[in-house]
């Protein structure tokens, strides 16, 4: 229980101060040079789900915040169950940082519409004006994680693209994002393991039955009584 609520609290507090500082630092779409061109603090907004895929329209965001947050109570009634039952600590750390990802996205699209005014290209936010942005569930999620690790042009003579500009990776994303990224790649990578002790079945396979075993490294004692006889 306690390694979850430490996951949780860190990828929920280093995800909302980076995205509040950017929030009231830099004006929407710029950009600061980390490392190069490899690595920027690049501030964009998104409506919609991680790696700044959208779902437009004001219903389309309703309906996504609303699955957000149904999305977080089955989440954590799931790590609910899992530490009551003792699961895999992986597994626990794993479902936190999945919860943790999604409550931060959350935060956003819930409250950042009423708790901060418009971001653009000539005016920074500000937190806490008279009137926010937008409405409760309207809010839009702060991304700015950005690695153009790769950037060229595909060749003209391949169908489809060819001739068109690459960039990878391109998706400009945030903590919140990554810390459910890493979640679901752990669960895949480790499912095995994570899952192993949970299969009474696999564990009735590779435990020989006790009458069997109880015999094991054994010999008699005694000879038998009909050798002795003779």
């Amino acid at each position: 229980m306690r390694k979850a609520l430490i996951a949780i609290f860190l990828v929920l507090i280093a995800d909302q101060t980076l995205k509040i500082w950017v929030k009231t630092h830099m004006l929407r779409n710029e950009a600061i040079k980390i490392f190069g061109n490899y690595f920027q603090i690049h501030f964009i907004e998104n409506n919609g789900m991680a790696f700044g895929m959208e779902f437009h329209g004001s219903y389309g965001k309703i309906f996504l915040s609303v699955f957000r947050i149904v999305v977080v109570i089955a989440l954590g009634w799931y790590l609910k169950n899992l530490i009551k039952e003792k699961a895999h600590s992986g597994l626990i750390i794993s479902g936190s940082l999945i919860f943790a990802g999604a409550i931060g996205n959350i935060i956003d699209s819930a409250f950042y519409g009423m708790i901060f005014s418009h971001s653009t290209e000539f005016e920074l936010a500000t937190m806490f004006p008279v009137h926010g942005y937008s409405t409760f569930l309207h809010g839009s999620v702060v991304d700015m994680l950005y690695f153009p690790l790769l950037h060229g042009y595909f060749p003209d003579w391949l169908p489809i693209w060819g001739g068109e500009d690459y960039e990878f990776f391109r998706p400009v994303f945030n903590i919140a994002d990554s810390s459910i990224t890493i979640g679901v790649a752990l669960i895949l990578i480790y499912q095995k393991r994570f899952f192993h002790h949970a299969n009474p079945a696999v564990a009735e396979e590779t435990t020989p039955p006790a009458d069997e075993t109880s015999n094991i490294g054994t010999e008699p004692t005694e000879a038998p009584t009909e050798l002795i006889n003779e």
